[in-house]
């Protein structure tokens, strides 16, 4: 594999990497200029296996080797050592490996609809952990796609594919707007849009019927605030997650595994 060693932080063709910790910055600068950054060699292989296209890698010197067999399609591959690094990206890269790729077309909410049987739509969800986490859960627990209302967090932003170990590759997803008024799209489609809440008026998810289980589409909102009143009297349901010892609520992201694998309970023996 052929590699051109770098020393110099402020060299132009690295640009793509330049300040990954700045989220504001990334993301004036990623979406409009259609790229985005994965990091560590499992995720990019995903990146690659799912079909995006490569612009350029950014390698450790001395993981360079581990690199030898990627489909790399002419890309150029840099390296240097992690002063360098660091002086480029501002953090310590420890999995030894970046990408830069070009996004693809993105999706209508109706496409998505169009081949999925279980969603989970997200409401105002802009940190980019909780976002990977529930796109992983998604994956594993047999959700088909995901849509996210106008001001939720960038599922390809460098984060949130990290967290979701590249699973952001594998679901669908799309925008949905405008909000909420967009929720009747979905329920158009034939779904059931079951809003996930601590409230009073929530049945037990586990007791939902036959019906609403044929084609879910569970609504989650944002740590702390929740689901917006407008969001919550768009769904045909309220549901809850029953809790023990008066906790009211989880982390978005573990809510939502959980009711993941309630809706898609008794599918996988």
């Amino acid at each position: 594999m052929t590699f051109e060693t770098l020393t110099d932080p402020e060299d132009e063709r690295i640009g793509d990497y330049r300040a990954l910790t700045d989220v504001e910055l990334r993301t004036r600068w990623e979406p409009p200029n259609g790229l985005f950054i994965a990091e560590g060699e499992l995720v990019i292989r995903r990146a690659l296996r799912a079909g995006y296209r490569l612009r350029s890698v950014l390698v450790d010197g001395k993981r360079v080797g581990q690199l030898a067999d990627l489909p790399l399609a002419g890309a150029p591959v840099y390296a240097a050592d992690q002063v360098v690094l660091e002086a480029i990206t501002g953090f310590h890269v420890h999995r030894g490996v970046l990408a830069s790729f070009h996004r693809v077309p993105e999706r209508t909410a109706g496409d998505v609809l169009a081949s999925a049987n279980r969603i989970a739509i997200l409401e105002d969800i802009n940190n980019h952990t909780n976002v990977g986490a529930l796109f992983r859960s998604a994956a594993a627990l047999g959700m088909d796609a995901v849509l996210l209302s106008p001001s939720c967090a960038d599922p390809l932003y460098r984060r949130s594919v990290r967290v979701s170990m590249g699973e952001v590759f594998a679901i669908p997803y799309a925008r949905l707007e405008p909000w909420p008024d967009g929720l009747t799209q979905v329920q158009e489609a034939g779904f059931t849009v079951l809003a996930l809440t601590p409230a009073p008026d929530a049945v037990p998810i586990q007791r939902l019927t036959p019906a609403q289980r044929a084609r879910p589409a569970l609504l989650l909102g944002a740590e702390g605030a929740g689901l917006t009143v407008k969001a919550l009297e768009a769904a045909d349901a309220r549901v809850v997650i029953p809790m023990h010892r008066g906790v009211d609520s989880l982390n978005v992201a573990n809510a939502a595994a959980i009711a993941f694998w309630e809706l898609t309970r008794g599918e996988i023996e």
